[in-house]
Parts: structure tokens; C-alpha cells; sequence
């Protein structure tokens, strides 16, 4: 018998730049049931409770079963199917965010290598059942939806998913203690969020991160697909549409409140960005 369950989650943390929870579900599959193939266009995380079944993408098919998990990345063809014999009962959270690809690369998650699994140990190292986060984050996902605290309830049941992830992962054997360019761009992410609200520049990013501004812009363009300048002009305009919805804040308090000191300057980047200037952007979601 088929039950299938799915939620939508609309909040005010879907906005956000860093890392938003778009869907979850739970689905008990009957036999043979498929999907694909096809594209899904955000990151989508799915996690065997029980059963078996198998995931193909890039024309490799794997059998999967209860405890592994496989993740399905934006625009890339795939297929999953249940065993006819012991169909699976899964559970699935959909993602995107400029953080998602940084999180799934810490957690060896990639198309090319697309398959997770899941293991406890005891105190004394031995290996047993999964009982984690993955067992029941579908629960927590739905209890959450009554909390006042909701929205970031939800986001935080996301981050701690990844964290088992990453915590799973697979460790390189040769890894090397040098900061990745990963982490180069974490922590420049992380300067901005907590200064953007300063005149800050690109020289004082990179400054911050220790490497030379092309050399960062650089690597800002490769895994983020935009430069260093223009993911700081984004993430202010971001934050300055947040802030328009505050009706007691002036176009001048906002544009102070995102590092610009003059409100021309302010209102010509905005509109750059959105294509509306900051006034009619106001009026048109009243």
C-alpha cells in the first residue's frame, strides 16, 4: 500500500541566501514505484527508513537499502525505483542556498557520487541500528510546523541533517590541513554577514580571509557563479528588500543600515539589482 505525504514550507527564512528548506515528505511505496526519469531544479536529499530499491543518474544505477541515502542535485537527469519484493519507505527534504554546495562538498556529495549512509556506534565503537536525526527529522519537521518558532525550528533540523552528513562522510586519508577554497569562501560569507551593514570592501574581505582580492573574487565566481563585488552587492540588496517591509524605516535609514551613506548611491545600486528603485519596489508590495 502507497502513503505518501508531502509539506511545502512557506516562511520568511526561504528569502534568505544561506541555506533555505523548500519541502519534506514521507512516502511508503508500493511495489515497482518509480520516478523519472527527470530534473528537479533544488537539491534533494532522500533517506531509507526501510525496504530496498535502487537510484540511477549519469547512466550508473545503485541498489540501495534501509540506513543509505542519495541525493539528487538540480538538473541532472535521475531515476529511483522500489523493489518488488520489499519496496522502500522513504523519507525526503528539498534544499537550495549559497551554503548547499559548500555543506554537500564537506559531505563528499556530489552527482558523481551521489550515496550516503548513516552509522551509530556505541561507546565501545560497535557499530548499530541508525537511530538519528534521519529517522526522525521528518517528525521533528512536522512538529515544528506548530511551534511559533517554526521557521527557524525548521532551519535548524536542516543544519543539523547536513551535520550528520558531514559527520558521515567518508575521510580522505590524505587530507591536508590547508584551508580549502571552501572554507576560504565560508569565511568570507561569514564577514559579510556580520559586517555588511559596514562600509566595507572587497580589500577588506579579502584582507580578512588572507588571500588576494582577484585571487578570492575568483574563487567567488568558479563555486558561486557571480565575483566577490557582486555577491556583496546582492546580499545588501537582499537584506535592504527585508528591510522595506519595515513601513517606519526612511529610504535613508535603510540604505545606512546596508554600508551606503549616500541614499542616491544606495538607490541606484538597488535598482541595478532588482530593476525597481527602492520607493516603487515599497509601493508595489503594499
Amino acid at each position: 500500500m502507497e502513503h505518501t505525504h508531502v509539506d511545502f514550507v512557506h516562511s520568511s527564512t526561504q528569502g534568505q541566501m544561506e541555506l533555505s528548506l523548500l519541502f519534506f515528505g514521507r512516502e511508503e511505496c508500493s511495489a515497482r514505484h518509480s520516478w523519472g526519469p527527470g530534473l528537479r531544479d533544488s537539491y534533494i536529499i532522500h533517506y531509507i527508513h526501510s525496504g530496498r530499491g535502487t537510484f540511477t543518474i549519469h547512466n550508473h544505477t545503485y541498489q540501495l537499502h534501509a540506513g543509505q541515502g542519495f541525493l539528487i542535485p538540480p538538473e541532472v537527469l535521475v531515476y529511483y525505483c522500489a523493489n518488488e519484493q520489499e519496496p522502500w519507505t522513504y523519507s525526503w527534504f528539498g534544499f537550495r542556498g549559497l551554503h548547499a554546495k559548500s555543506l554537500l562538498q564537506q559531505s563528499r556529495l556530489t552527482a558523481r557520487h551521489p550515496i550516503f549512509q548513516i552509522v551509530c556506534k556505541d561507546k565501545s565503537g560497535t557499530e548499530r541500528e541508525p537511530v538519528t536525526g534521519f529517522e526522525t527529522f521528518y517528525e521533528e519537521l512536522m512538529a515544528a510546523r506548530e511551534k511559533r518558532s517554526r521557521d527557524v525550528l525548521s532551519l535548524s533540523i536542516l543544519y543539523r541533517l547536513m551535520a550528520e552528513l558531514i559527520e558521515n562522510s567518508p575521510e580522505e586519508p590524505d587530507s591536508k590541513p590547508e584551508v580549502s577554497k571552501e572554507a576560504y569562501i565560508r569565511q568570507a560569507i561569514q564577514f559579510i554577514e556580520n559586517n555588511y551593514s559596514q562600509r566595507i570592501s572587497v580589500m577588506d574581505i579579502a584582507r580578512f580571509v588572507g588571500l588576494d582580492r582577484t585571487y578570492l573574487s575568483g574563487l567567488f565566481k568558479s563555486q558561486l557563479g557571480l565575483s566577490l563585488q557582486a555577491f556583496l552587492l546582492e546580499y545588501r540588496m537582499n537584506r535592504a528588500k527585508e528591510l522595506l517591509q519595515n513601513k517606519e524605516l526612511s529610504i535613508s535609514d535603510i540604505s545606512r543600515s546596508v554600508g551606503y551613506i549616500d541614499p542616491f548611491l544606495f538607490s541606484k545600486m538597488f535598482k541595478k539589482v532588482t530593476g525597481l528603485s527602492p520607493l516603487h519596489m515599497r509601493n508595489k508590495e503594499q
